[in-house]
C-alpha cells in the first residue's frame, strides 16, 4: 500500500483531540524529543501523540494530542499526563505544530524535511 492509498482511507472517529497545557522540544543525545503536558478530562482516558500523514513536506508537521475512551464511559476526574515523542522523520521544513482541542502551538525545529519534497 502506498502512502497516498493510506492517506485516502477513512479517518478514525473513535478518538478526539484534547487540550494540552504546554509543549516543548528538547534535545537528548542529538535527538529531538517532543514533550507535551496537560490534563485528560477522564481518569480512564488513553492519551497519545499522533503525527499527521503528509504526501509532501509541510512547513510545520502537525502532531495531534488525542484521547480515546475504552468502553465509551468517562470516569470524570482530571488525570495529568506527560507524553514524549521522538521527532525523527516527522519535522516539517520549519518545525512542528502541536494540535489540541482548542489551540495549537508551532515550534521551530531544525533538521526537518525539504519543503515541497514528496515522500513517496
Amino acid at each position: 500500500m502506498s502512502l497516498r492509498d493510506f492517506a485516502a482511507l477513512a479517518a478514525a472517529e473513535s478518538v478526539r483531540r484534547i487540550n494540552f497545557d504546554s509543549a516543548e522540544v528538547v534535545n537528548v543525545a542529538g535527538r529531538n524529543i517532543l514533550i507535551v503536558r496537560g490534563e485528560a478530562p477522564c481518569l480512564n482516558m488513553n492519551v497519545s501523540l499522533s503525527p499527521l500523514i503528509y504526501i509532501e513536506c509541510p512547513e510545520y508537521w502537525g502532531i495531534e494530542v488525542i484521547g480515546s475512551l475504552p468502553g465509551c464511559i468517562c470516569l470524570t476526574a482530571m488525570k495529568p499526563f506527560v507524553l514524549a515523542l521522538p521527532l525523527d522523520g516527522i519535522i516539517g521544513s520549519k518545525g512542528i505544530e502541536v494540535l489540541g482541542a482548542r489551540r495549537s502551538e508551532q515550534i521551530d525545529v531544525e533538521g526537518g524535511c525539504e519543503s515541497g519534497r514528496c515522500f513517496e
